[in-house]
């Protein structure tokens, strides 16, 4: 079991070198560098990469990522030392995005406020998930970007404000596609299946490691079709839209997470959105 080291155990210091000139710096981040967003970096083979003072695993080639969080305001300061002993740091500050309130009426009342009887059943499922997540797998399936799981409109957006049943929730961390259950779910990228299991508030659960900390879920299903430990292909059938769990409806819940931070998965997607049936 691989978990995720740089996180777990203390490593390479922030280095000051500085940066005379941005076009010197030999080592760059791409992406949408927004709140929620996955950073892509490029870095010289055999280069030593740390965010805000932690180690990042890279790949052999010098390709790392990392992630904002969905409420993050503070610069995330990326270091690099180079394998000829020199090195520069440079800090990324991310887009804030404003996010939308949204109001769910329907909701089966025992997934909204459980009854005691299954909260510990919950709880064992939430650490379930937590464990996998914590995952430093040395793949790198994420860098190829990811292609839209499922057709549907577009029922909920990442990091909306939840009010369930009229209950204040956690905000949605993911991206809700409404589509009739049966509807075939693909996976996005390769990966490998961390989790295919039944929970009680996330229904039909699948949980892919795409590597680096890189994580994608999808929850609700009517069927689950992979299984724990199976290795997946891009564009594979992995599961059915339903409506298990706490859902009003049949939709896929799509989450992406970059440790345990919550990404937007739409914002690393190649491809764009399918349209709805």
């Amino acid at each position: 079991m691989i978990l995720r080291r740089g996180f777990l155990a203390g490593g390479l210091a922030a280095l000051s070198w500085p940066a005379s000139a941005q076009d010197d710096i030999r080592f760059t981040v791409s992406g949408s560098m927004e709140q929620g967003s996955l950073a892509i970096g490029q870095a010289p083979a055999g280069s030593l990469v740390s965010l805000d003072g932690r180690p990042l695993s890279a790949t052999t080639d010098g390709r790392f990522c990392f992630g904002f969080g969905p409420d993050q305001t503070d610069a995330s300061l990326i270091t690099v030392r180079y394998p000829d002993g020199g090195g520069d740091s440079r800090r990324y500050t991310p887009t804030v995005r404003q996010y939308e309130e949204q109001r769910v009426n329907g909701l089966p009342q025992n997934t909204v406020t459980p009854p005691p009887q299954v909260r510990a059943r919950i709880e064992r499922e939430a650490e379930a998930i937590y464990l996998a997540r914590l995952y430093d797998s040395p793949g790198s399936d994420f860098l190829s970007g990811f292609d839209w799981p499922a057709p549907g409109i577009e029922s909920g957006v990442f990091g909306s404000r939840r009010i369930d049943n009229g209950v204040p929730m956690s905000p949605h961390y993911g991206v809700d596609m409404a589509a009739p259950t049966g509807t075939p779910i693909h996976a996005p990228a390769d990966g490998l299946v961390r989790i295919s299991a039944d929970h009680y508030l996330n229904g039909g659960f699948t949980l892919i490691d795409h590597g680096q900390g890189v994580s994608t879920a999808y929850l609700h299903q009517s069927a689950r079709l992979v299984r724990e430990g199976q290795p997946v292909r891009r564009g594979q059938m992995i599961g059915r839209i339903g409506a298990t769990g706490r859902a009003t409806g049949p939709h896929l819940h799509w989450a992406m997470n970059w440790f345990e931070t919550r990404l937007d998965p739409s914002l690393s997607t190649r491809k764009p959105k399918p349209d709805p049936l």
